[in-house]
């Protein structure tokens, strides 16, 4: 799908089931793409985009803060939540309760545990605290000037947006990526929830 014709539009589209079909088509092709180029980042070059974004993160407020295990190239923040950890906040990582549902944040203490979850992706163990993040920070497949969001294609990080604003949680959301992440449109249909700040490196 080119996505030229949609490029000028904030609005989302209608999801009438051939538009679904396509735009999921669509997105699988470039999300793919995404992350190959994302891997394939050279070491200095990751390095310094990290930098950057570390520096935007650092001036954003946040007591009970959501981040994520690196994935498939994504921004290494561990060592910046640490940082954080130090300075008062609590870090939680984000865990996969079942398919098609929300995620749940647990507490990530240094000398904790972890086990594996989906994708093999390290987690709390199931007795860590529950948290509900203020300030959560989304890693990016692929990002568009409405601040929609491409990511691995579960929905798990919209179904966690509208479940923490339909309990009246004031948790602040922001992508975080490379800047070669940003695209024209994620062609975004009805369910998708933007973000509230995106922040490339």
């Amino acid at each position: 799908m080119d996505p030229a014709p949609y490029a000028s539009s904030p609005c989302q589209m209608a999801e009438d089931a051939e538009t679904r079909r396509d735009v999921m088509r669509w997105r699988k092709a470039e999300r793919a793409r995404l992350i190959a180029a994302r891997q394939a980042m050279p070491v200095a070059a990751r390095a310094a985009a990290e930098a950057v974004i570390i520096q935007g993160l650092d001036a954003e407020p946040g007591t009970i803060i959501g981040i994520y295990w690196p994935f498939k190239g994504e921004p290494d923040l561990r060592a910046w939540a640490g940082l954080r950890r130090g300075q008062g906040a609590r870090i939680a990582l984000p865990v996969v309760v079942e398919k098609a549902a929300p995620l749940v944040f647990r507490e990530w203490l240094p000398d904790a545990p972890l086990t594996r979850g989906v994708w093999n992706i390290p987690i709390p163990d199931a007795d860590a605290a529950l948290l509900i993040p203020d300030l959560v920070i989304s890693p990016v497949v692929g990002v568009d000037p409405g601040q929609f969001r491409l990511g691995y294609g579960g929905g798990f990080y919209d179904r966690t947006l509208a479940a923490l604003r339909a309990g009246g949680h004031a948790s602040r959301v922001i992508g975080v990526g490379f800047t070669m992440q940003a695209i024209p449109t994620i062609f975004p249909l009805p369910h998708d929830i933007a973000m509230d700040k995106v922040i490339l490196g």
